[in-house]
C-alpha cells in the first residue's frame, strides 16, 4: 500500500473509486492475498491524507465488487476471488451481423475488468432494474447524459434530454412526430441505409440533396425546400456513414442559418461524433431550436446497449417524442441505462471511447498500407472505407469471392437516394476481428479486386 497515495492522486476517478481500484489491482498482482486484513479506515485515511468518509466509501465500493468482506469488530478482509465461469452459449458469440458498421471491440484486460466491475455493481440493484421505469430515463440517467453530451459542447437543460432506446428506435418514433405517410423528408443523396428503411416503413418520401466534399450544398438544399416543402432534414454530419466525410464548421453554419430561416426541423444523427478528437461541434449548438440531436451510443461505447442520448429542441417537443417512444418501445432498457450511467460517471465509458478511437486509427493504417492502388475515401477514425470498384467489377461478385472471410461488404446502392452508387461498396473494418485477421482479409480483398478487374477487362 506504499504507492496507493500516488496512484490515487494520479487517478482520473473520484478518490473513493481510486481506493477500490487500488484494492482490485493489488489483489490482481497478488500484493493482497485472500484473508489479508486491510488497515482500519481511520488509519488508512491518515496514511492517504484523505477524509474518513472517502475511505469508507472506497471500502463500500470494494465490498460491492466482491473484493472484500467486512466483519463487525474484526475488520475488512480480502476475499478469495472466484474464477469466472463462462456460461455463455457459443452460438450467441457467433450470432453477429458482419454488415453492421460496428466499432472495434475492447481487448485490453484492464478495461474489460472495469467494464465487468460496473456490470457487477449494477446487478446489486437487479430487481429494481427489472421493473417498468420512466420512458425517457431517470434524473440520474439524464444527468449522466448531460455530462457525456458536454464533451461535444452541448449544455441542454435536463427537460430537453431523453435517454432513448437506441438511435434506430428514436428515429422511428421521431418521424411519427414530425411527418405522416406521404410527406417528404430531405437527406444526403447518399445516406444511412437504416434511415432509408425506416422512412420506407413509414411511407415517407426521401429526396436526396446533392453534396460535395464539404457536405450537402446549401443552394441545392434551399431549392429542394421550396420545391418539396419537406417536414425535416436528416443529416449524419460526422464520419458520415458510408462515405466517412465530415461536414466542416463553415458549412454547418451555412446549413444552420438556412434551416433557421426556413424553420425546418433537423434530425442530427451524431452516431460517430464522439470518435474523432477534432470533430466540429454538432449542428444542435448552432440551431438548437430546429434540431433533434440523436447521440447514439452504439458506435462510441457498444451497440448492445441499445441507447441514445437524445436532445429535443425544447421541453414541449421532448414530451411529444416521449409519448411516441411509449408507443414504439415503452422505455429504454433500465439495465442498460444503469450500466451506462455508471460507466459515464466512473470514466469507463470515456476509456472505451478512447480505445475505439485508437483502434479504428490502427485499422485504417492497415487498410491504407494494403489498398494502395484502390480508390476509396476514408477517415483516420472511421470504421469503414467507401470503396470505388474497378470498372467491370460488381459488388455482388466481390462479396461472393469474400464469403469465406470475416468482413462486412455492403453494396453502395443500399445507401443511394436518387443517385447512382452501383460502383461503390462500404467495406467494414470494425467488429471483433483482430489486426492480423484484418491484414489477411484486406490482402485477399485487394488481390480479388484486381483479379476480377483483369478478368472483366
Amino acid at each position: 500500500m506504499q504507492n496507493w497515495r500516488s496512484r490515487i492522486e494520479h487517478s482520473s476517478h473520484p478518490r473513493y473509486l481510486a481506493i477500490a481500484d487500488c484494492i482490485a489491482q493489488d489483489i490482481k498482482d497478488r500484493v493482497l492475498l485472500p484473508g489479508d486484513r486491510l488497515p482500519p479506515q481511520r488509519k488508512l485515511a491518515d496514511m492517504l491524507d484523505v477524509d474518513f468518509t472517502t475511505v469508507s466509501r472506497g471500502y463500500s465500493e470494494a465490498l460491492k465488487r466482491k473484493l472484500v468482506e467486512t466483519h463487525v469488530g474484526r475488520g475488512t478482509f480480502v476475499l478469495a476471488q472466484q474464477p469466472v465461469t463462462n456460461i455463455s452459449d457459443d452460438r450467441r458469440a457467433k450470432a453477429f451481423d458482419l454488415t453492421m458498421n460496428a466499432p472495434p471491440e475492447p481487448t485490453d484486460p484492464e478495461l474489460l475488468e472495469r467494464m465487468r466491475a460496473g456490470l457487477s455493481a449494477v446487478s446489486d440493484d437487479l430487481i429494481h432494474l427489472l421493473r417498468y421505469q420512466l420512458p425517457a430515463g431517470s434524473e440520474q440517467d439524464k444527468e449522466a447524459a448531460s455530462i457525456w453530451l458536454s464533451m461535444r459542447g452541448m449544455v441542454p437543460s435536463l427537460n430537453r434530454i431523453m435517454v432513448t432506446p437506441g438511435a434506430h428506435a428514436t428515429m422511428m418514433a421521431l418521424l411519427t412526430v414530425l411527418a405522416k405517410r406521404g410527406d417528404t423528408i430531405l437527406c444526403e443523396n447518399v445516406t444511412y441505409t437504416g434511415f432509408r428503411r425506416i422512412a420506407q416503413q413509414l411511407g415517407l418520401k426521401l429526396v436526396g440533396v446533392p453534396w460535395d466534399k464539404d457536405g450537402i450544398l446549401p443552394d441545392a438544399l434551399a431549392d429542394l425546400i421550396q420545391a418539396h416543402k419537406p417536414k425535416a432534414l436528416y443529416l449524419n454530419p460526422t464520419l458520415h456513414n458510408p462515405t466517412t466525410h465530415t461536414i466542416p464548421q463553415f458549412r454547418r453554419l451555412e446549413i444552420a442559418r438556412l434551416i433557421q430561416h426556413e424553420n425546418l426541423a433537423l434530425i442530427e444523427d451524431d452516431a460517430y461524433g464522439f470518435i474523432p478528437p477534432d470533430a466540429p461541434p454538432p449542428l444542435a449548438t448552432s440551431a438548437p431550436e430546429q434540431t433533434w440531436h440523436i447521440g447514439g451510443l452504439a458506435k462510441c461505447i457498444g451497440a448492445g446497449l441499445r441507447l441514445a442520448y437524445t436532445v429535443a429542441p425544447n421541453a414541449r417537443a421532448a414530451f411529444a417524442l416521449e409519448n411516441a417512444l411509449r408507443a414504439v418501445s415503452v422505455m429504454a432498457s433500465p439495465l442498460s441505462m444503469a450500466l451506462t450511467t455508471r460507466w459515464v460517471l466512473d470514466g469507463t465509458a470515456d476509456q472505451i471511447r478512447r480505445f475505439i478511437r485508437s483502434e479504428s486509427a490502427a485499422r485504417q493504417d492497415i487498410a491504407a498500407g494494403i489498398l494502395t492502388e484502390a480508390q476509396y475515401t476514408a477517415h483516420a477514425n472511421a470504421f469503414n472505407v467507401w470503396l470505388q470498384l474497378p470498372p467491370g467489377v460488381t459488388c455482388a461478385t466481390l462479396m461472393s469471392q469474400m464469403s469465406n472471410y470475416e468482413i462486412g461488404i455492403v453494396p453502395g446502392d443500399n445507401f443511394a437516394v436518387g443517385s447512382d452508387q452501383s460502383q461503390m461498396a462500404r467495406v467494414c473494418l470494425g467488429g471483433r476481428v483482430s489486426r492480423d485477421q484484418l491484414n489477411q482479409t484486406l490482402t485477399h480483398l485487394n488481390n480479388q479486386l484486381w483479379q476480377l478487374a483483369d478478368t472483366s477487362g
